[in-house]
């Protein structure tokens, strides 16, 4: 208005004029932010559409009807009379375009779906973004000055909205709840989503939040289990999401408000209130990293950069206090088994999910092999760490109720310690998720290579190989399995073996190979072998040892039929490769034979003690439990079906020999499986009995006795 009025009525004015003014702006953003909102919904509906339509089309062409509400049916009309009337009788073509015909309402039904969350999330938007939260701008429901161009920002303010009530002790409603699962199934694996909610809410929001979630799924609201379960997914996938892009200034400040909030202690009244009062525990609090790592393990998809970097601040903190995970109780039971108590082994548990995450960060690293450090030493540490998390108090006096701590109240083991670890180095070292299947003997690359390499030699510190964490055994079985070559090299003799301690592996790209100490694979292989890998059909126990014995027996029986080959009259001139093959495999069956005896010679193996000539280490189909034994040909599966049931006796045959004498040396008792395997071979390839053949066997025998002497002393050394 310039200078020319002025006075009190010209500052009234200009006051109200300010305040239009303003508005004239709020409108402004207003409009352009719903215009926008309008364009984003208008890409999500047609997109949405697109891949509606998509699903239906393919279900049509897959032989569906689509009626106009989505429901679909098998088209019978559109098939020919012959195929017509084959339907109609085969109950399993009936079953078959059952089952398809299900799959395919559960696509188009997630289709449709997809669409109803997106319409909800718009209207959410459209409902917010015309709303003026400023108090103090002269107006009552004005335009909004504040307003958001963006969809997910919505979405996810109403989310945070939610949870920090949640936070808060707030009872919200069952349509809330709803509208936050609705939220979280729809933009989790959206980053704008993600870093907006998780910024809303913080490190120590998103830890509380976690935590209430377990209180009401598990203590306060348990019949909704399900719905609060569903919502910690969500959260994890917003956090999997949120962390994608390491160098963004989100990832970097959120980490450092991790590195705060992990050290934090939080409620939990899983740990806390279940306690009982008036002893030691009752209301204990937990830390924000166990939180944390609890909440992930219910999603995937983190990023190889965010895992390795949690797990390392996590073991930053350890390193400069060693209780810090500690609390009174051991929580790995049933009812708490889903608390992470030990949240390092907890992430490597979550990295078993990533192989290729796995084998990153355990990967001893190519540079200083020759020494006893490498460059990357968390493997080192991992393995020689102490997971010693238990409190424990004694407790007497009357009625056994007063409280003593001192010196037999150490802290202990949590019941399922390097659960984690175990798993991870399975994944790390095979390049597959645990209890994957092989579909043939494997193939390393060199970091693969490398984890398998280092762990043997690190379990087998001082000789202690056979000493492996219990539940460790199971997931390094099945790894080692996966090694069956390269271990089939060293136990043969084919494969120099190296000094005990770490050594180079051979380096050969994805074609790499172990060069481990046979002493100490010898130590590592028993080590796991006691560890029950499941039952027969009639309740027996099935071992660790069964699986490292099928595929030693199946890759011996592709071995030998590489063989050379001659016609009769000129056999004579392959007997040298017969004889070297036939050494190889007697050494190793050898070697195998002892580390099954050794378990029944073993006071420690109380169980397996207990098993007699009829209840054997390998039992006869149980090939099927065992997803990492390859398949192969009918001419191998001959060859082996045969020495099967002899191996079966020549554990309890050489551990009885060993029993009674202690030079053993001249015995070939236990050979059984063996010779077995040898004729196989002969009878597959028409040469038994020739003097080629048999003399091949006497090598085999010889190297069989020297495999399973070579093995006693190795496993004797440790005792």
């Amino acid at each position: 208005m310039g200078q020319t009025w002025q006075g009190i009525a010209a500052g009234a004015a200009n006051d109200r004029f300010k305040i239009t003014l303003r508005e004239y702006q709020g409108a402004q953003k207003e409009a352009k932010a719903i215009a926008a909102l309008l364009r984003d919904a208008h890409t999500q509906f047609a997109d949405l559409r697109g891949k509606l339509k998509s699903v239906r089309a393919d279900a049509i062409k897959a032989g569906m009807t689509v009626s106009e509400q989505g429901y679909v049916t098998f088209d019978t009309a559109s098939l020919d009379a012959a195929t017509r009337n084959a339907y109609h009788h085969d109950p399993d073509y009936q079953a078959s375009a059952r089952k398809a015909v299900g799959e395919w309402n559960e696509a188009i039904s997630a289709a449709v779906k997809a669409i109803t969350d997106a319409d909800a999330g718009v209207k959410l938007a459209l409902e917010a973004v015309v709303i003026d939260r400023d108090a103090r701008d002269g107006t009552f429901n004005g335009f909004n000055h504040e307003a958001k161009s963006d969809i997910e920002q919505y979405e996810a303010d109403h989310a945070a909205d939610i949870a920090t009530r949640i936070n808060g002790g707030e009872k919200v409603s069952a349509a809330e709840m709803a509208e936050l699962k609705r939220t979280f199934r729809d933009n989790s694996d959206d980053p704008k989503f993600s870093q907006t909610l998780l910024n809303s809410l913080g490190a120590s929001g998103t830890v509380k939040f976690t935590n209430k979630l377990n209180d009401l799924a598990y203590f306060d609201d348990k019949d909704r289990k399900g719905d609060y379960l569903g919502l910690q997914k969500g959260l994890a996938t917003t956090l999997a999401t949120a962390t994608k892009d390491p160098d963004s200034k989100f990832y970097k400040d959120f980490r450092a408000d991790l590195k705060k909030t992990g050290l934090e202690q939080y409620d939990l009244k899983a740990v806390g209130e279940h306690m009982d009062a008036g002893r030691k525990g009752h209301d204990q609090q937990i830390r924000g990293y166990q939180a944390l790592v609890t909440m992930m393990q219910h999603g995937d998809g983190y990023s190889t950069q965010f895992l390795s970097d949690v797990t390392d601040d996590m073991i930053a903190a350890e390193k400069k206090d060693p209780h810090v995970w500690d609390l009174y109780g051991d929580f790995s039971g049933k009812g708490t088994s889903w608390f992470a108590h030990d949240p390092v082994d907890g992430a490597l548990g979550i990295m078993s999910k990533d192989p290729a995450t796995a084998t990153a960060y355990l990967d001893p690293g190519a540079s200083g092999e020759d020494a006893e450090h490498r460059s990357n030493d968390r493997l080192r540490y991992l393995m020689d760490r102490d997971s010693d998390f238990v409190n424990n108090s004694t407790w007497g006096g009357p009625g056994g109720n007063i409280e003593y701590e001192g010196a037999d109240s150490r802290d202990t083991a949590i019941a399922d310690s390097q659960k984690g670890l175990g798993l991870a180095l399975e994944a790390a070292s095979t390049g597959r998720e645990p209890n994957a299947a092989g579909a043939e003997f494997g193939h390393h690359t060199e970091a693969q290579t490398r984890v398998m390499q280092d762990t043997i030699a690190l379990l087998d510190q001082d000789g202690k190989g056979d000493t492996v964490p219990e539940n460790m055994k199971v997931p390094l079985g099945r790894a080692l399995a996966d090694y069956t070559v390269d271990t089939h090299a060293i136990l043969s003799g084919t494969e120099k073996s190296s000094p005990e301690g770490l050594a180079s592996i051979n380096a050969n790209g994805d074609d790499s190979s172990i060069t481990n100490n046979k002493a100490s694979l010898l130590r590592v292989m028993r080590g796991v072998s006691d560890a029950e890998y499941g039952t027969t059909p009639d309740g027996d126990p099935v071992l660790v040892h069964d699986l490292l014995y099928e595929n030693q027996k199946l890759y011996s029986a592709e071995y030998l039929d590489t063989a050379r080959t001659a016609p009769a009259d000129q056999q004579n001139n392959v007997v040298g490769d017969w004889d070297n093959k036939a050494r190889h495999v007697g050494e190793v069956y050898g070697s195998m034979t002892a580390i099954g005896a050794d378990m029944i010679l073993d006071d420690r193996d109380a169980k397996i003690g207990k098993l007699n000539d009829d209840m054997r280490y390998t039992y006869h189909g149980v090939g099927g439990l065992f997803t990492q034994i390859p398949v192969v040909g009918d001419p191998i599966q001959r060859m082996v079906d045969a020495a099967t049931y002899e191996y079966s006796k020549d554990v309890a045959a050489a551990a009885e020999d060993a029993a009674r004498s202690q030079d053993s040396t001249a015995s070939s008792a236990g050979i059984g499986g063996t010779n077995a395997l040898l004729q196989g071979w002969g009878s597959t390839h028409g040469i038994a009995d020739t003097e080629a053949h048999k003399h091949a066997m006497g090598e085999a025998k010889q190297s069989f006795i020297t495999g399973r002497e070579d093995a006693f002393t190795a496993l004797r050394t440790r005792k």
